[in-house]
C-alpha cells in the first residue's frame, strides 16, 4: 500500500495520480520514438479527462491553443525533462505555476449534499425554475425520491423535516413541501429498493413445467 507521505507530490492535481505516474513513466522510456508516442498518448488521454467533465471544451479539441496548454501542463507534470518532439515549444523551466491555466473543470460541479449527487441537485434545479404550478406537483415526488436516497447511505433513520430543509435549499426556496404532506414511510421505502434490486429473470425465459409420465399400459 502507497502512503501519501511516502508519494511524489501533485504538480497538477486536476489531472490525478495516474497521469502524473504516466507521465514520470514516459521520461523514463529510453527510445526516444517510444517516448515521443507515449506522450502523445498521455496528451489525448488528458484531453478526454477535461471534455469528460466540462463538455463546454469538447468544440475546443481542434484548437491548436487547447492542445499547446496540455502540452505545457505534460511538460510541467514531468518537471520539464521530458524531451520528446513536442508539436509546441516546451515552456521555459522557470515558468511560473502562478501563470498555469488549469483545467476548470473543477469548479462546475459544485455539489451541496454529496448523498445526492450532482445530477440529483441538477434535476431540482431545473424543476425549480419552472412555473409554481409544476413545481407542486414535483414537490412530492422529488421528497420522497430524496427521502430514498438518503436512506441509502443511512438505513437506520431519516429525519423528514431535514428532507424539506434540504430540497428547499437545493431550489433556493423555490420548491416548498406542504405542511400536509405525509412522507412515505421508511419501511415502504425500503421494501420498495429491495424490490427493485432483486434479480429478475431474463426475458423470454419461462420456467419449464415438468410433465407428468403416464403410467404404462399393462
Amino acid at each position: 500500500m502507497e502512503y501519501n507521505t511516502k508519494r511524489n507530490k501533485l504538480i497538477i492535481r486536476e489531472y490525478g495520480r495516474n497521469i502524473q505516474k504516466m507521465v514520470e513513466h514516459c521520461s523514463m522510456i529510453e527510445d526516444r520514438k517510444k517516448r515521443t508516442e507515449t506522450a502523445y498518448s498521455i496528451v489525448r488521454v488528458m484531453g478526454d479527462i477535461i471534455n469528460s467533465k466540462d463538455q463546454s471544451d469538447a468544440k475546443n479539441r481542434s484548437n491548436d491553443d487547447f492542445w499547446h496548454k496540455l502540452w505545457d501542463h505534460l511538460h510541467i507534470m514531468s518537471d520539464y525533462s521530458l524531451d520528446v518532439d513536442s508539436p509546441f515549444p516546451k515552456p521555459e523551466k522557470d515558468f511560473s505555476m502562478k501563470n498555469v491555466e488549469k483545467p476548470s473543470y473543477n469548479t462546475r460541479n459544485n455539489i451541496r449534499f454529496r448523498t445526492y449527487g450532482i445530477n440529483m441537485q441538477h434535476l431540482i434545479e431545473k424543476v425549480s425554475s419552472y412555473p409554481e404550478k409544476v413545481r407542486k406537483e414535483y414537490a412530492p415526488i422529488l421528497a420522497n425520491h430524496l427521502k430514498m436516497m438518503y436512506l441509502s447511505y443511512n438505513r437506520n433513520s431519516v429525519n423528514d423535516i431535514l428532507i424539506r430543509h434540504q430540497i428547499s435549499e437545493l431550489s433556493d426556496g423555490r420548491i416548498e413541501i406542504p405542511e400536509d404532506f405525509d412522507f412515505t414511510t421508511t419501511k415502504e421505502l425500503l421494501n420498495t429498493a429491495s424490490q427493485n434490486s432483486a434479480p429478475q429473470p431474463a426475458p423470454g425465459k419461462k420456467k419449464k413445467k415438468k410433465k407428468k409420465k403416464k403410467a404404462a399400459a399393462v
